[in-house]
């Protein structure tokens, strides 16, 4: 079907420049890894003749890039992504290669961004070559935690954010709907305290701060409701030192998901309200860094019916939807700041070993997210 953009994208050279960002390990924890690819983005838009700027990380998180195209006058688009991932260093040799099989593409953070974070960049790219500007500023902000929560850079986000009259978010696409809302992330930690004691003996003094742990895990996951998408999953454990040895520590890592305000207090409250089964074993709940609910709102709906109609100009018919997963887009959404999450590639398998891109997707989504810059900047015409 031909439509904005047609025959200017090639699907080979996107896969091949997603590939290479793919290789480049960058785990969140590993600010020199991610760094390192912070350095690769930052050389592609350096040459595409952006004004850079590196933040530098704190906290001992990576450093952020922040590349403007000063275009036109007054507010602009926020082009916003992460450049980290949840895959350690290493899983390039075992477990996840950058791999083509047909249609996929395989490899760490093909699909959770840094195949967006590419394609956007590429979508610009074909723009400046065809064109040369746009009538209206265009802002990428490259994050390097997003995937422990953004402690580091979350009001780095919303004070850009709020310069900025569009959010554009390229975390992955998925095939019939843009995103147009984002449940609700609250993490925390949990750390259990016991006593010590020679795990050989049959009774003693020892209380266990594994078995505390364990119990309170059975507890939390159970609140989950499914059928709500409101849930608890505790994702990280660890804890004692020799099997002969009653542990005296263990701390656990929880994720809530919560797809409504009402859903958001009860979380609160829930996790507040966590109490030792054993009194002897002494419980804190730690809060951590928290995603606010992006609900839709009428400023993202004129924004998603400009994309919608970008979209059915190259033969694709879109709906919109609020939904889990998390992305920096909670924070700008929930400022209410017109927000479309949801506009990079497409593929599946997010945050395993089997994580993929489908390279079908590639000259449809660069057609959208091109397409949908030159409308956001004809409207400021």
């Amino acid at each position: 079907m031909n439509g904005p953009f047609d025959n200017t994208f090639n699907a080979e050279e996107i896969a091949a420049g997603i590939a290479g960002w793919a290789a480049i390990e960058s785990p969140s924890f590993d600010a020199a890894a991610v760094n390192r690819m912070m350095d690769t983005a930052q050389e592609k838009m350096s040459a595409l003749n952006a004004n850079i700027e590196r933040i530098p990380g704190s906290d001992g998180y990576g450093d952020v890039l922040r590349a403007c195209f000063n275009w036109g006058e007054g507010p602009g688009i926020l082009v916003l992504g992460h450049l980290d991932t949840v895959h350690l260093v290493g899983t390039l040799k075992k477990g996840l290669s950058v791999t083509r099989d047909g249609d996929r593409l395989y490899g760490p953070g093909v699909l959770d961004m840094k195949g967006g974070m590419y394609l956007a960049v590429h979508a610009l790219e074909k723009i400046i070559e065809a064109r040369g500007a746009l009538s209206l500023p265009v802002t990428f902000l490259f994050i390097p935690d997003e995937e422990i929560g953004s402690p580091s850079t979350r009001h780095l986000i919303e004070s850009e954010a709020k310069t900025h009259r569009y959010v554009l978010v390229p975390e992955p696409g998925k095939p019939d709907k843009f995103v147009t809302g984002r449940h609700a992330f609250l993490r925390y930690k949990l750390h259990t305290y016991g006593r010590p004691a020679h795990a050989g003996v049959a009774k003693g003094v020892g209380r266990s701060a594994i078995s505390v742990m364990a119990t309170l895990i059975d507890e939390i996951e159970g609140f989950s409701d499914l059928e709500r998408e409101m849930t608890y999953r505790v994702g990280v454990i660890n804890g004692g030192n020799f099997v002969n040895v009653i542990p005296t520590e263990c701390h656990a890592e929880v994720l809530c998901v919560a797809p409504t305000p009402e859903a958001f207090a009860v979380v609160q409250q829930r996790m507040s309200s966590l109490t030792s089964p054993d009194p002897d074993v002494r419980l804190i709940v730690e809060s951590g860094p928290v995603r606010p609910l992006f609900a839709m709102q009428p400023a993202t709906e004129e924004l998603y019916d400009v994309a919608r109609r970008v979209a059915r100009d190259i033969g694709l018919d879109l709906s919109h939807g609020q939904f889990g997963g998390g992305s920096d887009g909670n924070f700008t959404g929930a400022l209410g700041i017109p927000t479309l999450d949801g506009l990079g590639v497409c593929g599946d398998g997010v945050h395993t070993k089997q994580e993929h891109l489908l390279v079908s997707s590639l000259v449809p989504r660069a057609r959208l997210f091109a397409g949908l810059l030159e409308a956001l900047a004809e409207r400021n015409i």
